[in-house]
């Protein structure tokens, strides 16, 4: 009777009113970040930033608050952006004291697969991680361990998109995918998931990418992943479940480094013959199992969608083609698979550049901590503890450092004594500093490898009658895809 007492009623929503009005007026006069140029909304609320996120827009967001706002724009209560080429710079140089946010941890451990080498926040602990794949990861090490499977898988794929494309249409993103979750399935669990035999993705492939959207449900929209646990739909409960099903495979990682420890072409196995005898007891099995996880996390989709946008970018410039075409042919069938051969050839390199530039595959937000006594970043000071983040897409796109930044301009690579320093400092695609991407050098080697043997042996290759250039538009859910999550080409 209480609740239906229009008095009580009307009380008790005046107050929460009054209430909310304090809250939001506290928030706006004592907002730590209020000299920070900015939309008015972001002194109050974050939401705005989280519903761009949510629907995959969020590097374009900031983007426009940069273009309106400056090179140092705040975009919720509690975090900034900076563009600026110098507070770039600052912020990921070695020992800078910006620590990753907790963001990290939160939303990679949402997934369940647990914390690897990319998402843990405590320096001191990540650089013992860092220790264990570093020799492993090196260019050195992947291509006397490793180039083996990278040339099968390769091979592979290239012969299935030639074969779909000499007679009807064929989707390379698809193949690619497969060939890069095949590479990454070999080195990681010590087993092919043979995609590319079957010509589709399998339950584990399936169930890794429920794992990213539940993880991004679970973060971003907390309440609505809540309310999903009681929604008797089959693929809601898939997803739920999906990342059990992720740590039981992970027995299979397990099981065969136990099974074939001289196998170089495992990373794990040659992670524990190079790593120092006091690194090798953080090879637990319980850190095998989800760090074969996480690097299928950060190895496959990031991979194939740049070589996908690489061909993409490539086949909408013929004269471009038609000189990567005549770079690549000059090279023999043998060197043709031979990364260090590769790595001297300048088109094929400036455009793989450019490709990571544009349309590199986790150019948004990479949010750090504001050390205790604070930061400078032109004329604004920020308070310690708080956030400020850089985005690739952003600084990519500063015509100050790259002009004519729209445009794909392989030749600004083509001698890099002619690159500012700036140029250089830059260019994030793999991050930046202490956190840059130890996959880096793999997955050169892959686009490497996979962008020449495909305009050697597909010359002539073209984008299909249905393509369009507005279904190549990125989205960005973390790492960026094509919306029409499909890239059509054809022989004929």
């Amino acid at each position: 009777m209480l609740f239906t007492d229009p008095v009580v009623v009307s009380w008790a929503l005046v107050t929460t009113c009054v209430l909310g009005f304090l809250r939001l007026y506290s928030l706006w006069l004592r907002n730590p970040l209020k000299h920070i140029p900015g939309p008015w909304y972001t002194r109050i609320t974050h939401y705005m930033l989280k519903w761009q996120t949510t629907i995959g827009r969020r590097m374009y967001y900031v983007h426009s608050l940069h273009e309106k706002y400056g090179t140092v724009v705040r975009i919720s209560p509690y975090q900034v952006a900076i563009s600026d080429p110098d507070g770039f710079v600052a912020i990921h140089r070695i020992g800078s004291g910006f620590l990753k946010s907790p963001w990290y941890e939160e939303f990679v451990g949402a997934t369940g697969i647990g914390i690897g080498v990319f998402a843990t926040v405590d320096p001191v602990k990540h650089g013992v991680m860092r220790r264990l794949f570093s020799r492993a990861f090196s260019t050195t090490s992947l291509r006397q361990n490793c180039e083996e499977v990278v040339r099968e898988k390769v091979a592979k794929a290239i012969h299935r998109i030639k074969g779909e494309a000499t007679y009807g249409s064929c989707d390379i993103l698809h193949w690619l995918m497969l060939m890069t979750s095949d590479v990454i399935g070999q080195l990681a669990f010590g087993e092919s998931f043979e995609l590319l035999e079957s010509g589709k993705k399998n339950e584990y492939i399936d169930t890794f990418q429920l794992v990213g959207i539940g993880s991004y449900l679970k973060h971003e929209l907390p309440w609505l992943y809540a309310i999903s646990h009681y929604i008797p739909l089959k693929p809601l409960r898939r997803m739920l479940n999906a990342g059990n099903s992720i740590r039981e495979y992970g027995e299979r990682a397990v099981e065969n480094l136990n099974r074939h420890r001289d196998n170089k072409s495992n990373l794990f196995a040659t992670a524990l013959a190079e790593c120092d005898a006091g690194d090798k007891a953080e090879l637990t099995e319980d850190y095998i199992k989800s760090e074969a996880s996480n690097l299928i996390f950060a190895g496959a989709d990031t991979t194939a969608g740049t070589l996908t946008y690489l061909v993409w970018a490539v086949l909408r410039r013929p004269e471009l083609q038609a000189r990567l075409e005549a770079e690549v042919a000059a090279v023999d069938d043998i060197n043709i698979f031979n990364d260090a051969f590769l790595e001297k050839q300048p088109l094929l390199n400036s455009v793989i550049d450019e490709t990571l530039r544009l349309y590199g595959s986790i150019p948004a937000n990479l949010p750090r901590v504001v050390p205790s006594k604070g930061a400078k970043f032109g004329d604004y000071e920020i308070p310690g503890g708080l956030e400020v983040e850089t985005q690739a897409y952003t600084l990519h796109r500063d015509e100050n450092v790259y002009p004519n930044a729209l445009e794909f301009d392989e030749s600004r690579w083509m001698d890099p004594k002619m690159l500012t320093p700036h140029q250089k400092s830059n260019f994030c695609p793999f991050g930046a500093g202490a956190r840059v991407c130890i996959g880096q050098h793999l997955a050169r080697m892959e686009i490497r490898m996979g962008a020449a043997v495909l305009f050697k042996q597909c010359p002539g290759l073209k984008l299909s009658s249905n393509m369009t250039d507005s279904m190549m538009e990125m989205e960005n859910f973390f790492v960026v895809a094509p919306v029409g999550h499909r890239c059509d080409v054809t022989l004929q």
